[in-house]
C-alpha cells in the first residue's frame, strides 16, 4: 500500500460519525499481543503496561549472525476529557549482542529504543453504544445459538502520533532521526461466543527512508472471567525490513486492576529467524467517575417543588405569634 493510499484511507475513516466508548469495570489491556484495541481505557484512568522479553535471532545466509539479548515493551495510557479519547506513550528498548559468524568480524553490542512514540487514539464509531443487552430465549435453544450478524460491525478508532528516533540508532536505517508521523486504524469485533477480533493497519515513520506499513490481526478467546488466550499475526513491509511474525500466549486477571501475561513470538524465515519470549503485567489507577444525571430528584429540586424558596418571604401571620418549626420529609 502506497503512503498516499494509506493517508487517504485514514482520512476517510476520520469522516465516520462520532460515537461513544464504554468504561469497563475491569482493566482493558493491549497486552500480551502488540495490537491496539479500538476502545480507550476510560476517562480519568491511568494505565501502565510493561513486559520484559528475551530475544534470540539467527541469520543463516551470508552475512550470517546471531543476536541474543533482552528488552522491554512498555506503554503508559491515560483517558482524558472524553470517554473516546486516550493519550499514550509507548516504546520498546532493547539491549543485545550481534555476533557475526565471520572470524574477521567483531561482536556488535547494541542498546537503544527500537521505537518510541507518543500519540492519541479516538473512538469514532461504537456499534455497541445504546445496544440493549441480549437476553436468553427461555423457549428456544436454537435461538440462543443463532449467530448475531450485528457482531460483524466493528468498533473503529483512529490513532495519530509521532515517533522519535535518536541519531545513530543501530535498529534504524542510517539517516532516520528526530520526529516522524505515525497513523493507525484499529477495529474490534466483540463476538458473543467469547471471541474478540482486533485488526490494526499502521503507517509508520511517514516521510523517512524507513517508512513501513504494518498489519496486525489478533484473535482472543476468554475461557473464564479470569483466563484468556490469543493468537496473532503481524506483517511488516518496508525497504529496510520485511517479516511475518506469529504470536501466541495468554493472560490471567489477578484483580480488576491487575493483569499478568505471557507470550512467545516466532517467524518462518531465516533472514533472520526470530524467537522471543515475554512475560508482562498491566496495572491501572482507576479514578473514573460516572457522570451524574439530573433527573429532578435531587434535594435542591425537591425543596424547590415543596416551596423551599418561600422561606425568605414575609409571613402573613402576626409577627408576635410564636414561630413554629415545620418538618419536611424528603424522599431521595
Amino acid at each position: 500500500m502506497s503512503p498516499n493510499k494509506s493517508i487517504l484511507f485514514f482520512l476517510l475513516v476520520c469522516c465516520c460519525s462520532l460515537s461513544y466508548s464504554q468504561y469497563t469495570d475491569v482493566i482493558n489491556s493491549n497486552r500480551p499481543g502488540v495490537s491496539r484495541s479500538a476502545f480507550s481505557v476510560g476517562t480519568n484512568v491511568a494505565q501502565l503496561e510493561v513486559g520484559p522479553y528475551m530475544v534470540n535471532e539467527k541469520r543463516t545466509p551470508s552475512p550470517a549472525y546471531k543476536v541474543s539479548g533482552f528488552g522491554v515493551d512498555f506503554a503508559a495510557r491515560y483517558g482524558l476529557l472524553w470517554e473516546e479519547l486516550e493519550l499514550n506513550i509507548e516504546g520498546t528498548f532493547q539491549r543485545d549482542t550481534k555476533k557475526f559468524e565471520s572470524q574477521f568480524a567483531t561482536d556488535d553490542k547494541r542498546g537503544n529504543f527500537k521505537f518510541l512514540a507518543v500519540g492519541a487514539k479516538y473512538l469514532v464509531y461504537d456499534p455497541y453504544k445504546n445496544a440493549e443487552d441480549k437476553k436468553p430465549n427461555l423457549y428456544s435453544w436454537k435461538a440462543n445459538q443463532r449467530f448475531d450478524w450485528k457482531s460483524l460491525i466493528p468498533a473503529v478508532s483512529v490513532y495519530v502520533g509521532a515517533n522519535y528516533d535518536t541519531e545513530d540508532n543501530p535498529y534504524i536505517t542510517a539517516g532516520v532521526e528526530g520526529f516522524s508521523p505515525k497513523i493507525m486504524i484499529a477495529t474490534q469485533h466483540n463476538f458473543t461466543s467469547g471471541f474478540v477480533f482486533v485488526m490494526n493497519l499502521i503507517k509508520d515513520r511517514i516521510g523517512t527512508d524507513q517508512s513501513d506499513f504494518q498489519y496486525i490481526l489478533t484473535l482472543t478467546r476468554s475461557f473464564s472471567p479470569k483466563w484468556v488466550a490469543f493468537i496473532e499475526t503481524q506483517g511488516i513491509k518496508s525497504d529496510f525490513y520485511a517479516d511475518n511474525l506469529f504470536r501466541s500466549g495468554g493472560a490471567y486477571l489477578l484483580s480488576k486492576n491487575f493483569q499478568l501475561d505471557t507470550a512467545v513470538t516466532l517467524n518462518m524465515k531465516d533472514t533472520p529467524s526470530v524467537f522471543n519470549a515475554t512475560i508482562g503485567a498491566s496495572y491501572r489507577l482507576d479514578f473514573h467517575r460516572d457522570k451524574e444525571i439530573n433527573n429532578g430528584n435531587s434535594k435542591k429540586d425537591i425543596m424547590k417543588r415543596r416551596g423551599g424558596k418561600s422561606k425568605n418571604k414575609k409571613s402573613k401571620t402576626n409577627d408576635t405569634a410564636p414561630k413554629r418549626r415545620q418538618k419536611q420529609s424528603i424522599d431521595f
